[in-house]
């Protein structure tokens, strides 16, 4: 675990921020679910020696329940749930700016996972560990609003209702539209999912860094569509769920892109 930790330690004092958690439970779940369906034959036999019979979707809400604990050991990786990126008008820019930011974020901590996760000389324990973030944080990758703005913490700031309660446009994102659906996680993955070999290596396509842009632009088209102080209700579902749909789609197939490249 000192491996994993090991670059966000000396800037703990950074991490007085709370953004939430992402995807909530189902969200999370569904991206799992979807990597696990695309999942190489070599992937499938290492992830086996990893962790058994055990589904991606057990773990894939651990680095959130972990926030619970009381002894401090995981207040670091709270910073590795998202990254504040002005927005930005090219890849180029976006991906300068993404280099340029100071501490462990959502980028450094994906790349780092998977160099962890592929080095076979990583300790079992710490590689299963590993395992579990990366799960979750390229789920995280996908939820828009953790590539958000950092003077409203991703949305946090914006005091919004939905169906008449009060929540923020955070939370709404995190997990409110998604249970909406009364899907299961696994009836997502059945309505979500696709068989097709060529649309699947297209929505493969690109680096960790065009990924976090897609969701940058997905996050502007929401600021510009939420606002403070509203109470949204079936509009904004019907205004969204063909978005949201596709972010938890992408992320699966992502996923599972990084974890036959690793594994």
């Amino acid at each position: 675990m000192n491996k994993i930790l090991q670059n966000s330690v000396l800037l703990l004092a950074l991490l007085s921020f709370n953004f939430g958690y992402s995807w909530g439970t189902t969200g999370h779940r569904v991206i799992a679910d979807i990597a696990e369906n695309h999942l190489s034959a070599k992937a499938k036999r290492n992830l086996k020696k990893m962790i058994g019979d055990q589904k991606l979707a057990y773990w894939a809400n651990w680095p959130d329940q972990i926030k619970a604990d009381t002894t401090g050991v995981w207040k670091p990786t709270e910073r590795w749930h998202y990254v504040n990126v002005n927005p930005q008008p090219n890849i180029k820019q976006f991906s300068d700016s993404l280099k340029a930011q100071q501490g462990p974020n959502i980028y450094t901590q994906i790349k780092i996972l998977s160099e962890q996760i592929k080095d076979k000389k990583t300790p079992a324990q710490d590689r299963e560990i590993a395992l579990r973030f990366l799960i979750h944080l390229v789920g995280d990758a996908a939820q828009p609003l953790h590539v958000g703005r950092y003077e409203d913490l991703g949305g946090n700031k914006i005091k919004i209702n939905y169906f008449g309660l009060p929540t923020n446009l955070h939370a709404l994102w995190d997990s409110k539209i998604v249970d909406f659906e009364k899907y299961s996680y696994t009836e997502y993955t059945r309505v979500l999912d696709v068989k097709s070999k060529q649309e699947v290596k297209t929505i493969q396509l690109g680096t960790l860094e065009d990924w976090l842009y897609n969701s940058q632009k997905a996050a502007n088209r929401i600021y510009a569509n939420s606002v403070a102080e509203s109470n949204y209700s079936y509009d904004y579902n019907y205004k969204f769920q063909p978005l949201i749909e596709r972010q938890l789609l992408y992320g699966g197939l992502r996923l599972a892109k990084i974890l036959n490249e690793i594994l």
